[in-house]
């Protein structure tokens, strides 16, 4: 077994740095609650359906659902992302798509309390 196999890696490219995030509102219930400590990957493309680390355009860090891709005002391609909680917390819906470069990491568990993968 390579050595690539035995530590878990697909194929060539950078190895995805590992972070962890802080759940600070309630945009994202019922998945996500206040106080909850996320597994995030750094470097990961995401998809359709993922929890995401993202930079707002007016500069907030948060926790929002990848829905689609879509294309910013500017023309860059970016991510339209939701709150699970539509009637709280702002997403898409209020500053509009984000872009590539500003989806920082993709969640892949909640680590705190309760331990499940995203």
């Amino acid at each position: 077994m390579s050595r690539d196999a035995r530590a878990g890696r697909r194929g060539p490219g950078p190895v995805p740095r590992i972070g962890l995030a802080h759940v600070s509102g309630d945009s994202m219930r019922p998945t996500l609650a206040p106080g909850d400590r996320l597994l995030v990957l750094h470097g990961v493309a995401p998809r359709p359906g993922r929890v995401v680390v993202a930079r707002l355009a007016d500069g907030t860090v948060a926790v929002k659902r990848a829905v689609e891709r879509r294309t910013t005002a500017s023309g860059r391609p970016g991510w339209w992302l939701l709150s699970d909680d539509p009637d709280r917390g702002v997403d898409s819906r209020h500053r509009g798509p984000v872009r590539d470069e500003d989806v920082l990491a993709v969640a892949r568990a909640r680590l705190w309390p309760r331990p499940r993968l995203l």
